[in-house]
């Protein structure tokens, strides 16, 4: 279905073929670029990847040489991440820019509304969702993962 555009996979989904072919999520969703060590990206020139209720705004990590990650997600009411949690290597920042966002990190429960920001190792199971009734708008920034590795192509964690 997803193969035909009938449905749109959820970000549980995507990294998980992402991981089964050695990729990164992004590289569904255009040309592979250059790794450069200043990058500028303007607004409109940012990498889109849609995803079940939700879109993924890449802010230059995607092409940038060091190991840091910042994108923007933008989550219609009631969307997640999918119902298996996320791990990978590095850090993870979570700013709440509009709406309400729910984070699980092991199993602990925290909300974040405007303003409000959570900072946690990214190899704790972790995953997200919107609980509100509102879009919702976030800042995540990943740093520190392994060199030559990305974010999104290390396998997440069946929840227990």
């Amino acid at each position: 279905m997803i193969e035909r555009g009938r449905a749109s996979p959820s970000v549980s989904t995507l990294t998980k073929l992402a991981t089964a072919l050695g990729v990164s999520v992004t590289e569904f969703f255009g040309q592979a670029q250059t790794r450069q060590d200043v990058v500028l990206v303007r607004a409109d020139e940012r990498a889109r990847v849609p995803f079940t209720r939700g879109l993924w705004e890449g802010l230059g990590g995607e092409r940038f040489s060091g190991r840091v990650e910042p994108f923007v997600l933008t989550l219609e009411a009631g969307s997640s991440s999918g119902q298996q949690s996320i791990v990978h290597t590095g850090h993870e920042f979570v700013h709440c820019l509009r709406g309400k966002l729910e984070y699980l990190v092991q199993e602990k429960r925290f909300e974040l509304g405007p303003g409000d920001s959570l900072l946690f190792a990214a190899h704790l199971r972790h995953r997200w969702r919107n609980p509100g009734h509102t879009v919702t708008n976030a800042l995540i920034v990943l740093s520190g993962f392994a060199e030559g590795r990305t974010p999104h192509s290390v396998k997440p964690k069946a929840d227990k």
